[in-house]
């Protein structure tokens, strides 16, 4: 199962708001001047040793290098990511009705993190589970480990294993 988390005011916050990994070592912060919200290395981590793929998917036009190489400076090792450009390139692509900016769903994203309600709310129309974030709250990481598990164990009902 994939979960995946937007950046902007998810997982990159402001210190001044939010309690934050500390920064990179210099000259690297100069390079990655975003904090991390305190947890994300090790909730990501977390997810990934219980068998969970974990992808970022953001409306940013940050590269792909960009945000994989932030990551790997906090230990982090991400299996996707979804830009502002992929999205537009293999969502959007030359259709006249614009669609939302987020549809995880369009890569196998079971469960959605992001800060933004109206991207939540398309959970339920697009078929995708979606968590909202963005206030500081120090049991987000058990948060999300429990949501992931229910939309883990709920696809596991509607889909079981195939014996033999």
């Amino acid at each position: 199962m994939r979960v995946s988390f937007d950046l902007d005011e998810v997982l990159f916050v402001s210190p001044h708001t939010h309690k934050t990994e500390p920064p990179l070592p210099f000259p690297l912060r100069l390079f990655f001047a975003e904090r991390l919200r305190l947890g994300t290395p090790a909730l990501i981590c977390e997810l990934q040793q219980l068998g969970y793929e974990v992808w970022i998917y953001t409306s940013s036009f940050r590269s792909e290098n960009y945000i994989r190489a932030l990551f790997r400076f906090y230990g982090v090792r991400l299996d996707g990511v979804v830009n502002g450009e992929r999205h537009l390139r293999e969502v959007q692509g030359n259709r006249r009705t614009p669609l939302p900016q987020k549809l995880p769903n369009r890569y196998r994203i079971s469960l959605h993190v992001d800060d933004e309600s109206v991207v939540c709310s398309w959970g339920r129309e697009y078929g995708y589970a979606a968590y909202q974030l963005n206030a500081q709250d120090d049991d987000w990481k058990d948060k999300i480990l429990q949501k992931a598990a229910e939309v883990r164990d709920k696809e596991l009902r509607a889909h079981p294993p195939q014996e033999g």
